[in-house]
């Protein structure tokens, strides 16, 4: 369940956003925005109709002052379009895709009633055509300008500018799922400052940095303290009539309240609606990627496995002839990891470490820094001067992409993790095993090794239920710059 299924990112009144405008004047700023930019466009295409004679010449001279009647009637007919479509309903969260469609949808509409005005009370110099470019032109600029705003908004909230703190009720399934999406969409602007659940071990277990606050018994006097801008209700059905209290205790204290709907508790994404003899029936899929889907990946991994492999070699070689010449051994590492459902494969590095390294594992126990079942430590005394630069600027998973063309990697997806860490795993944690792992995923351009075990899990899970060729491409390209800055390499 994601949380742009679950209804929960609308924009809500908050303590705590002194550093942004309010909603009212924001849509107010953009109307006189969108007000200019369309009479813009209005004359930008006269000058393109009659000035440059784009398309073909014209047939009937006119000024942009015979056109006023028209212009009016384009405004108020954009304006009013834009209100019935909800090009001006904030949602944060939308994405860049749907704006467009919401604005390009008004302005084909408005155009076509220009177009029958000009048909049955216009004089034939008016231009059909003229009107048209006004509307590709309002399109693109108004695009333009939501594509900016969006942009910037996104990087505020980034900054923890406008950011409104969400407390989470219920830390099973459905909790996790909102804390998966808060995690990995830090554009979204919200801050989970915790959780409340009244399981004995979850309500007192931390979710990484997301924190344990004991029982749901405890919210009244949570709310009492303010600072909580949303409370965000993630419980099962079943406790409808504890949903119902929660909520009126939520609007006693003036906080906004959102349920996510426990439906079968899964993403949306994942329901195929069928008929049954005209009933209609969900039909739950299973949060793994469907055949056509594995087969895009796998295409994808091929194509650019290949090409970044052969791109490697010549790096390779050169790391590979330091680590010779600083100490003995072996230059190619190979290591049991677990991959896809559990299957165990031999993983490829350039050898970071001294010989026999691994066998210094458990007197190093003591020093490990990781939360979870993970092994990390930020001066690792076993890495070589070489490996050390390696490990910062992970040439030495370079190898990897021959484990990526045998098909036991994918380039985007889960880090693979030793056996001995799965068997410390909680039942939760196994979902991140549903896909092939991954030389680079989201905790990799969110952290690396500075995120708790269970922030890793989030956001792969993230990954498995919202995974699309896209998303694959924006992981990718983010990877480079926190690759060479070296950020939480160790």
């Amino acid at each position: 369940m994601t949380i742009e299924s679950a209804k929960v990112v609308e924009t809500s009144p908050t303590k705590l956003r002194s550093a942004t405008r309010s909603p009212i004047s924001a849509r107010l700023g953009l109307f006189v925005a969108d007000l200019i930019l369309i009479n813009c466009a209005f004359a930008l295409s006269y000058v393109v109709r009659y000035q440059w004679e784009w398309f073909r010449p014209i047939a009937f001279d006119a000024r942009l002052s015979d056109y006023l009647p028209i212009q009016v009637l384009f405004n108020l007919a954009l304006l009013a379009f834009f209100w019935l479509d909800g090009v001006y309903a904030f949602r944060r969260g939308r994405s860049m895709l749907d704006q467009v469609w919401s604005i390009s949808s008004a302005v084909i509409k408005a155009v076509f009633i220009v177009w029958v005005a000009i048909f049955i009370y216009g004089p034939a110099v008016y231009s059909r055509l003229m009107i048209a470019e006004a509307g590709l032109i309002t399109i693109l600029s108004l695009s333009g300008l939501r594509g900016v705003l969006s942009w910037r908004a996104a990087q505020l909230r980034k900054q923890g500018i406008g950011v409104s703190n969400v407390l989470i009720i219920g830390a099973g399934e459905l909790g996790r799922a909102v804390m998966r999406a808060i995690f990995a969409r830090p554009d979204l602007g919200y801050r989970c400052i915790g959780f409340l659940d009244d399981d004995p071990q979850r309500g007192q277990t931390d979710i990484g940095r997301f924190p344990a606050l004991g029982n749901i018994s405890a919210l009244p006097e949570l709310l009492r303290r303010g600072g909580i801008d949303d409370v965000i209700i993630a419980l099962p059905w079943s406790a409808q009539q504890k949903i119902a209290q929660l909520v009126s205790i939520c609007q006693a204290h003036r906080v906004q309240v959102r349920i996510v709907p426990s439906l079968m508790q899964v993403n949306f994404s994942r329901l195929d609606v069928s008929d049954f003899g005209g009933i209609p029936l969900l039909t739950l899929r299973e949060p793994q990627f469907d055949p056509i889907s594995r087969v895009v990946k796998r295409a994808i991994d091929l194509v650019l496995g290949t090409l970044f492999l052969l791109v490697a070699l010549p790096i390779m070689l050169i790391a590979g002839i330091a680590i010779r010449l600083e100490s003995p051994g072996p230059i190619i590492y190979s290591q049991i990891r677990i991959g896809q459902n559990g299957r165990p494969f031999k993983v490829y590095k350039l050898r970071s470490m001294h010989k026999d390294a691994d066998k210094e594992r458990e007197k190093l126990r003591a020093l490990n820094e990781a939360k979870g079942p993970i092994f990390k430590i930020r001066e690792d005394p076993r890495l070589t001067r070489v490996g050390r630069l390696l490990r910062k600027l992970s040439i030495d998973e370079l190898p990897q992409f021959w484990n990526v063309l045998r098909g036991d990697m994918s380039i985007v997806g889960p880090r693979p993790p030793l056996p001995e860490e799965v068997q410390q795993y909680s039942d939760w944690h196994h979902e991140r095993l549903r896909v092939k792992p991954g030389i680079t995923g989201l905790w990799q351009i969110s952290g690396r090794s500075d995120l708790p075990f269970d922030e890793m899990v989030l956001l792969d899970v993230y990954y498995i239920e919202n995974w699309s060729p896209a998303l694959d491409l924006k992981i990718i390209l983010a990877t480079i710059p926190h690759v060479l800055s070296g950020r939480g390499a160790y």
